[in-house]
């Protein structure tokens, strides 16, 4: 008889261990995330990349129409170093190489007039709405 007690009570002592383990794993409910949780995935902008090719001594697409948050990059295909330089200093990508790119966020309306650096006939524009 007291071994079927003995067994009785190991049998309760983990059942209410069990139990008070199941308890503290339950996920919070989905109406109350906990406090803090910065795991979850960014919102989706929309935003865009827009490739320019610095070709021929030229920009292609000359004139290029964006939305707010969009970005351009532009990648030199020319055998020469060229820069892609804001009209009034809004962005400057340095003197790029053969194959080498730099990209801009354009995160205001507006009009960027640029041009090349060392070849100040190179000009485009890029509009952003």
């Amino acid at each position: 008889m007291n071994s079927k007690i003995l067994v009785f009570g190991i049998l309760l002592a983990m059942a209410l261990a069990l139990a008070g383990c199941a308890q503290q794993t339950q996920n919070p409910p989905a109406n109350n995330p906990p406090a803090g949780n910065n795991n979850l995935p960014p919102a989706s902008t929309g935003a865009k990349t827009i490739a320019v090719e610095i070709s021929n001594f030229a920009f292609a697409p000359a004139e290029l129409t964006i939305k707010v948050g969009d970005s351009v990059t532009w990648t030199n295909k020319d055998s020469v170093g060229h820069t892609a330089t804001g009209d009034n200093g809004e962005f400057d990508s340095g003197l790029l190489s053969t194959g080498q790119s730099f990209t801009q966020t354009f995160n205001t309306a507006g009009t960027f007039n640029y041009h090349c650096t060392p070849h100040p006939y190179m000009k485009a524009i890029i509009k952003v709405q």
